[in-house]
């Protein structure tokens, strides 16, 4: 064998298995292996998982903080503002140096796929150019899939229907969209209907930025379900945000989420721009606007946690760190039960890869050999600890090593050094 994993927990549970990695693929897992490798690694009981997904990112502005100036309100309008100030001061070799930055410290943190969002409402499409050109650079390391994201409106923007189809013939992979951002209700609704219908004509997916709003009435993710039905797009079909359910009255999201589990639309959510762009209208109670969670994933319906925003015009903060984005997703949705905190680790792991569609993502005999090995024993501690990355394999070769979390102290009576790995219950 390539390469042999020793003594590694799971995310389901088991305990003490050998990962055995031949060829770029998980050639054989159990207890005790009877094989060798030419590498043997001794994970200690860590826990090793396949690596974190990024189901919604906006990679053309990532590490753009501060250019040209900062958001001073805090709010997605004057992100989307600023945003298009930046624009027109955009060169393509920027672009793909920030991105290819970002790509480092995410393959640093086992994340080794990721669904970025692309501005398509520039005419020059530079963004568009920039990523394809990052994406075939990462390749190797890194899935990345590109979604054409009218920003300024499908509708509102006259150009950006032409530009999406254009961007789409260039090599991007998704259909976008942002239907609560058109001028009129009646506008997202037909926008929605026009992305809906071109993505099945062309045996796309779709991902539309749905419902990003305080506001109760906008209902978009309803057309997008019906548009589902509709046009048979089950299961290639993501709704993206959906933050006025969190403002939605409890009657009709008793509606609403039948009808989003029955079309097979996945859900998303990302948990540290939500509770930081919404509710900034408030006063106090204030809303923390991330969408129901755990009502979604008791219907059935597949939800993913995404980063979003990584020092941009929307957050200035973020680091590429996904345990970061389930840890605040816990806390934000409530999910402290021991089920609650597994689904989390779920949602940014095997959840989002289901949405990508990733081809041999997981730890059974013949997936890709993406692995992560964490220095916690368990998907629960994991998250509580932020654990440090061990070891980041990409098809059966190492691409990121760390030591162990370990602090060495000088206090009277006391002991040398603090291990972090296996804090507290197992």
């Amino acid at each position: 064998m390539d390469i042999v994993i020793r003594n590694a927990a799971l995310p389901d549970g088991s305990t003490g298995i050998d990962i055995a990695v031949q060829h770029g693929r998980i050639a054989a897992t159990g207890p005790r292996l009877p094989v060798q490798g030419a590498r043997e690694i001794d994970a200690e009981g860590s826990l090793v998982t396949p690596p974190f997904v990024d189901a919604h990112f906006h990679m053309d502005a990532t590490l753009s903080y501060g250019l040209p100036r900062v958001n001073a309100s805090g709010t997605l309008l004057e992100g989307i503002a600023l945003w298009g100030e930046l624009k027109p001061e955009l060169t393509q070799e920027a672009l793909v140096e920030r991105a290819l930055r970002y790509c480092d410290w995410a393959v640093a943190r086992g994340l080794l796929a990721i669904r970025t969002h692309v501005d398509v409402c520039d005419d020059r499409l530079l963004a568009v150019e920039a990523l394809l050109d990052v994406k075939r650079r990462v390749a190797p390391y890194l899935d990345m899939q590109l979604v054409a994201f009218p920003q300024d409106g499908l509708l509102r923007s006259a150009t950006a229907f032409a530009n999406l189809k254009r961007a789409i013939a260039m090599g991007v992979d998704v259909v976008g969209g942002i239907p609560h951002f058109e001028r009129t209700m009646a506008d997202g609704a037909e926008s929605v209907r026009l992305l809906c219908e071109f993505a099945a004509a062309q045996g796309l997916m779709v991902d539309m930025h749905c419902d990003e709003s305080d506001d109760p009435l906008s209902r978009h993710i309803e057309t997008l379900a019906a548009e589902t039905h509709r046009l048979k797009l089950h299961g290639r079909v993501t709704g993206s945000h959906l933050t006025s359910m969190h403002s939605m009255d409890n009657y009709y999201a008793s509606k609403l989420i039948p009808l989003i589990a029955e079309s097979g639309v996945a859900a998303i959510a990302n948990p540290l721009i939500n509770i930081t762009l919404q509710g900034r209208h408030d006063t106090y109670p204030k809303r923390r606007g991330m969408t129901r969670v755990p009502e979604l994933m008791a219907a059935g319906v597949t939800v993913a946690f995404g980063h979003d925003c990584v020092m941009d015009p929307w957050y200035g903060m973020g680091s590429g760190d996904m345990l970061e984005v389930a840890h605040m997703g816990l806390h934000v949705a409530q999910m402290t039960s021991q089920q609650g905190m597994q689904a989390c680790f779920a949602a940014v792991t095997e959840n989002p890869a289901r949405i990508l569609g990733l081809e041999g993502y997981g730890l059974k005999v013949g997936c890709h050999a993406d692995l992560v090995l964490l220095d916690a024993a368990n998907p629960v501690e994991a998250i509580r600890l932020r654990a440090a990355r061990r070891l980041v394999m990409r098809r059966g070769r190492v691409v990121a090593e760390a030591p162990r979390a370990v602090s060495r102290l000088d206090l009277p009576g006391r002991p040398d050094a603090v291990d972090f790995r296996h804090q507290g219950a197992r």
